[in-house]
């Protein structure tokens, strides 16, 4: 598969902090990738280079063939590229369906004076955007919940209408950080089901930021592991899992020297 986003070299500091150090990377298109690592690692980091938050001082970013590096949050979300949050970022007194109403905005040509006047662009595209937003709301499993306040959904549902209003920007990647973070067993092998559908029916890439290692080793196609802002290993799930760099930095070194034939893995952080 050719790849749809190739970090090259990228270093982001914060003074004297390089939060990300010289950060290789490629993710193949239509595939699911994981970044993973200790808190504090350069992950959530390396996601805002990407999304245009933070410019890296150093090295590349390229997507779908452009390098956007430098580009604002607006334009890389208009190029292809979506993403939630660690913590959850809806609106919450607005309701389902304008949150992901919210999202598709990028995609909009009205100007201001549209809105003023209601000329027929503007009411053409509030209205692609409310049949469009009924549309995810359902593919997400959420139908019947457009009118409810954000607020006043369950935690599991926001989750999805955080996803939902991503998706409304027609995204060629998708980048999920933490998406089962406070989640129950079941509600954590729905998501894991609905990443999958999410890459099988839209053709989506995939890249996650996860910490819960069974979630990461069960849909991961390709895993980045980073400590101290450094990539320090990358591969198949079951390379990851037995790797001492990564056993070290989870567990610590004591716990990688005394790894040997033993059945110790990182799946056990």
């Amino acid at each position: 598969m050719a790849p749809i986003l190739i970090a090259k070299g990228v270093v982001k500091r914060f003074g004297g902090l390089v939060a990300v150090n010289n950060l290789d990377f490629t993710i193949e298109q239509g595939s699911i990738a994981s970044v993973i690592g200790p808190n504090g690692a350069g992950k959530t980091t390396f996601f805002n280079c990407i999304t245009g938050f933070y410019t890296p001082e150093e090295g590349k970013i390229i997507f779908d063939g452009h390098e956007i590096q430098g580009f604002r949050p607006d334009k890389v979300t208009r190029m292809g590229i979506a993403r939630t949050y660690q913590n959850i970022r809806l609106f919450s007194n607005m309701t389902a369906l304008e949150n992901i109403m919210v999202g598709r905005h990028p995609l909009m040509r009205h100007q201001w004076w549209d809105t003023l006047f209601l000329t027929s662009l503007y009411r053409r595209e509030e209205q692609e955007a409310l049949e469009e937003a009924q549309r995810l709301l359902n593919f997400v499993g959420l139908q019947g919940l457009g009118d409810h306040l954000a607020r006043n959904l369950p935690y599991g549902a926001q989750r999805r209408l955080e996803i939902a209003r991503a998706l409304a920007s027609k995204p060629k990647l998708l980048l999920l950080d933490e998406p089962t973070a406070g989640m129950n067993p079941q509600e954590t092998a729905e998501m894991i089901r609905f990443i999958r559908h999410l890459r099988d029916e839209l053709g989506l890439t995939i890249l996650l930021i996860e910490h819960d290692m069974k979630v990461v080793m069960t849909i991961s196609e390709k895993i980045a592991v980073m400590d101290f802002g450094k990539k320090i290993a990358e591969g198949r799930p079951e390379e990851i899992q037995h790797n001492p760099r990564v056993i070290e930095a989870y567990l610590g070194r004591g716990a990688a020297s005394g790894l040997g034939g033993s059945e110790q893995t990182v799946a056990a952080a």
